[in-house]
């Protein structure tokens, strides 16, 4: 029986990490969006938009385009954030071209696991804060449907990943298995995925706490290393992980609403 902790272990840190970093970082992030939130209409382009880029990148056969795409927008994510952190903009232009520098002469699986979280929690920070309850669970069904679609269906997901991961572009977190034996060493998350932990620990903790964030978190992570046992012993290929995500959250939340509708009942029946 194969089984790996390492990548539900460093899902769990991560998320535990944004959630730490946005209650910290609320109050700026919501002065700097001016109290914004996303409408349905909203999360449904997002949706569409995200699944048309990868589509393209998909069929791109030039990789220069798409590194230049994506180190564009790591840049520029790295600006924000740094500039929330350190509101000086000749200060702020340091961390993009750290990260160049990095990328251009000195690159390896490290730095594109780092930065790869790095943006994933920054990305989740930003964002959090703009969806509601209500547009979060639009968001995370339609999310859900399309990375199906295009992991099973139009196998657009599959050619996106292999080509960044060609590219090295920190789209995708690279662990190695841990315990060894799974045949190729290593396994692979994106980018994509890690977000959206992030934005449901970040929604979850906003609607019942931090306590409740927290065991959300755990509960995502256990889910998500049940479905990778289960698929690195008994399926071959690729899997979306926003279902492994989706299940774990949907068990939280359950079993919550379980407990704040079933046990005051049965304590009224005693």
């Amino acid at each position: 029986m194969i089984f790996e902790v390492l990548l539900p272990l460093t899902l769990l840190l991560i998320m535990i990490a944004t959630s730490l970093l946005y209650g910290k970082y609320e109050r700026k992030i919501q002065s700097l969006l001016g109290g914004r939130e996303l409408r349905l209409r909203d999360v449904v382009l997002m949706v569409v938009a995200m699944g048309i880029m990868v589509t393209i990148l998909a069929f791109i056969s030039e990789l220069d385009i798409i590194r230049a795409f994506f180190l564009c927008s790591y840049s520029l994510v790295l600006f924000l954030f740094t500039y929330l952190v350190v509101p000086k903009w000749y200060l702020d232009v340091l961390s993009p071209a750290f990260f160049l520098a990095l990328y251009f002469f000195y690159w390896n699986e490290y730095f594109l696991n780092l930065f790869a979280i790095v943006f994933a929690i920054f990305v989740s920070i930003y964002l959090g804060g703009l969806f509601t309850w209500k547009t979060t669970a639009a968001f995370v069904a339609l999310l859900t449907f399309v990375d199906v679609v295009q992991v099973f269906g139009t196998r657009f997901m599959v050619a996106y990943g292999q080509r960044v991961a060609m590219l090295g572009l920190p789209a995708m977190i690279i662990i190695p298995t841990f315990p060894a034996g799974y045949p190729e060493g290593r396994v692979f998350l994106g980018l994509g995925d890690v977000f959206l932990t992030g934005l449901l620990v970040i929604q979850t903790t906003q609607k019942y706490g931090q306590r409740f964030g927290y065991v959300t978190a755990a509960t995502i992570a256990a889910i998500f290393m049940l479905f990778e046992t289960v698929l690195l012993n008994f399926v071959v290929g690729y899997f979306p992980a926003t279902i492994m995500v989706v299940c774990g959250w949907l068990t939280a939340v359950g079993a919550k609403y379980l407990h704040n509708h079933v046990s005051p009942k049965h304590a009224k029946a005693r």
